[in-house]
């Protein structure tokens, strides 16, 4: 009797050790060893508050991984990957077409292929304070914006593709609607910001308002109007660079930021996700910048 309890109480330790061991082979992924180290990521300046408050804190929670980001306007970074001047993992850009003066051997073979992900609407953004504020509220923007009086920020359309949108929506609806007082708005210099002061000049007073994506406009609380008569986005794309130094944090980051998690933050912020993002792959043989579109 006494061996047969000795063997059953062996058989339940056994059992134990292995249940033991099957819970930990099954343990959630918060309880699992995570990686370390950085992911370089040159991103569009209209993503900078969202990528500091919420995606590169939520993606460091999932990954381990942490984001050390530098943003400016998406023609310029594209220029400083170019010239060496900016070295980095990812880049995501605010226009696909940014993407061609990085691909190809002229243009250094920096980017191979990107995905298009998301789109973010032009819009008005205002200074609640302004005198112009309740005029904004109630008319077309194009005629509030053409007062008197009235300061309108803008980017620079040279190294900002935020910028030509919004000269296009001004010379645009210049013609459209019979603004002739905007053409001029759209030529000036005296109203063209760097794209990562300019929320900040609005908020300080600054200027009554600024052509903003939907995106930056939600992240910092900004207050908006529709560009009406105009149908403009940014259109997001994001690339993992050719000799990315951490090629395997890079890959993390845009599986995160194409995933559930990364999508739901895009949505909840002012992009609309493409899911699937769309794919596209530069030419193999040329130095031009002519790309194609496959499915991913």
């Amino acid at each position: 009797m006494r061996r047969l309890l000795a063997i059953s109480a062996t058989a339940l330790v056994a059992l134990g050790t292995l249940g033991l061991s099957l819970g930990n082979a099954g343990a959630s992924p918060s309880t699992r060893a995570k990686a370390s180290g950085t992911v370089d990521v040159l991103y569009a300046g209209s993503f900078l508050d969202l990528m500091e408050q919420q995606i590169g804190p939520a993606f460091h929670k999932a990954t381990g991984y942490t984001v050390s980001g530098f943003s400016a306007g998406s023609t310029a970074l594209a220029t400083e990957i170019a010239g060496g001047t900016q070295v980095g993992d990812v880049f995501i850009s605010a226009s696909p077409a940014v993407n061609a003066s990085l691909e190809g051997s002229a243009n250094g073979n920096w980017v191979s292929s990107y995905k298009e992900f998301g789109y973010s609407p032009l819009v008005l953004g205002y200074n609640p304070a302004s005198k112009f504020a309740k005029a904004l509220q109630t008319k077309p923007w194009y005629e509030v914006v053409d007062l008197p009086g009235f300061l309108l920020g803008r980017t620079d359309p040279t190294t900002d593709p935020k910028g030509v949108l919004a000269v296009d929506a001004l010379t645009g609806v210049a013609l459209s609607y019979d603004q002739p007082g905007l053409a001029p708005l759209a030529s000036s210099s005296s109203n063209v910001f760097e794209e990562t002061a300019l929320v900040g000049d609005l908020q300080a007073g600054q200027l009554d308002a600024g052509f903003f994506y939907a995106v930056e406009a939600a992240a910092a609380h900004l207050k908006t109007v529709p560009l009406t008569g105009t149908q403009l986005s940014g259109q997001y794309t994001v690339a993992i660079l050719n000799r990315a130094p951490h090629a395997a944090a890079a890959k993390a980051f845009v599986n995160f930021l194409l995933g559930p998690s990364g999508r739901k933050i895009l949505k909840a912020n002012g992009v609309t996700p493409i899911s699937p993002a769309l794919f596209f792959r530069a030419s193999a043989n040329s130095t031009t910048t002519t790309t194609t579109t496959t499915t991913p």
